[in-house]
């Protein structure tokens, strides 16, 4: 199925995850006026992780989702669970110094941790299992993961790392496509959704008010920020903006920073133990290091989900399955008559530094937002999550890291947004071949 439309109430897409889904609590829709500390809007893992941290903290907090919990990103990725919140962070030491840049490295790390955290706590079923390899294809990235794995033991990372070598690889991935990895045990892959769905009885059981199918029509700013929907309203004293690649025109100034691009995902079916084994060994997420990358892994129930692809175009393909099969066939040719029972697709947002922006509205300094993940949503969401949250509280040397490093608007508005960047991702796909 394609991408959901971003007007109108919609349901899950026709997903893996959604068919897979261990919850079908529905929440109700906003109906008259609420009073509220803290009104969120996006029912992500943004949304959904900073009600938690703020009910915890004896906060009265509302979130409003447009649609249902986990309908965007936070329920139709990859599930890999990844450590590390940005890319290339050294760029930002002007702005933040030698220590900040430590202390950014140092949170995507801890990052994973709040997942776990998150999931042990409120005993979330959602198949969590340890284990990911980044993929070589280029000498250069094998460079690259012998830099990373000293960085990682600069900054006292306990998990597991282990370069593989050519030879080896095929006891991680059964592909000759690739000349050597990098095994992390401190990341892995889990089902996203059924973890949104159980983060938000997690916030419901705290006492956030959930609602759903209510879309934001309107913000009034103020020292109590009104928030209006169809059939109801809240007000309160903060506002949080969760809404990453789906916040539409709701707020222009933070729209103009993020660039919404296309990601796709098949679900093949069920695979037999042999083959299971034989494609990924050892049952962990794999991504390989290119700008338009591949990135896989096994189910629960033993399918390849296999992902990738972006499009930055804007446009999503008319069919998925045909886009995206020659790439599965390209690393793994054996599954060219394996059926695929399960295509779907998604906007993830990128901001132009590939670092998460987490700040608040200059004009308003009661309304705070988190998006442009760029791919490393899953964990990043948890942490920012957590800053906004102690933000609010008053607790801040997290949440002005981020806010000091500023974020470019792009030019021209959403008519050009997306061929600047369409451009830009065809130069470094360029670069890939080299």
């Amino acid at each position: 199925m394609q991408a959901g439309k971003h007007n109108g109430h919609q349901e899950h897409v026709a997903s893996y995850y959604a068919a897979t889904r261990n919850d079908n609590q529905q929440w109700p829709e906003l109906s008259g006026e609420l009073n509220a500390d803290v009104c969120i809007i996006g029912g992500g893992f943004t949304g959904l992780n900073t009600a938690i941290n703020l009910a915890q903290a004896g906060y009265k907090v509302a979130l409003l989702e447009a649609n249902r919990i986990g309908w965007g990103a936070s329920g139709r990725n990859g599930g890999q669970l990844i450590r590390g919140i940005g890319h290339d962070t050294g760029q930002f030491a002007r702005w933040i110094g030698e220590q900040g840049v430590r202390e950014l490295d140092l949170m995507g790390l801890e990052a994973v941790q709040l997942v776990r955290e998150r999931i042990e706590h409120f005993n979330i079923d959602c198949d969590l299992t340890w284990g990911y390899c980044d993929l070589a294809t280029r000498q250069r990235h094998l460079a690259g993961f012998e830099e990373e794995a000293a960085h990682l033991a600069s900054l006292g990372y306990q998990h597991e790392i282990k370069l593989v070598p050519r030879e080896e690889i095929h006891s991680v991935v059964g592909s000759d496509r690739y000349i050597g990895g990098m095994i992390d045990m401190g990341s892995g892959h889990l089902h996203p959704l059924n973890l949104a769905l159980g983060e938000a009885r997690a916030a419901a059981s705290l006492g956030v008010a959930l609602f759903e199918q209510s879309r934001v029509a309107h913000i009034d700013y103020g020292e109590r920020v009104q928030i209006t929907t169809a059939h109801g309203r809240v007000c309160s004293d903060y506002l949080v903006i969760g809404c990453n690649a789906y916040l539409n025109d709701l707020n222009p100034e933070l729209g103009g920073r993020v660039l919404p691009a296309g990601s796709y995902i098949l679900a093949t079916e069920v695979l037999e133990k042999r083959l299971r084994q034989r494609l990924l060994p050892q049952n962990m997420a794999v991504c390989d290091q290119n700008v338009a990358l591949d990135y896989y892994r096994l189910s629960a129930d033993g399918r390849l989900l296999f992902g990738g692809a972006c499009n930055y175009s804007g446009r999503d393909p008319r069919d998925i399955k045909a886009f995206m099969q020659p790439k599965l066939q390209r690393v793994f040719p054996e599954l060219a008559d394996v059926a695929i029972e399960f295509q779907w697709g998604g906007m993830i947002g990128i901001g132009a530094n590939r670092l998460p922006q987490i700040g608040r509205l200059q004009d308003h300094p009661n309304v705070f937002y988190a998006q442009a993940y760029s791919g490393h949503g899953l964990n990043a969401t948890h942490m920012a999550a957590k800053l906004v949250a102690e933000a609010i509280k008053g607790e801040s040397r997290g949440f002005d890291l981020f806010s000091s490093v500023p974020h470019m608007t792009f030019p021209g508005g959403p008519a050009l947004r997306s061929p600047l960047l369409a451009l830009g991702m065809l130069w470094h796909r360029m670069k890939d071949l080299l």
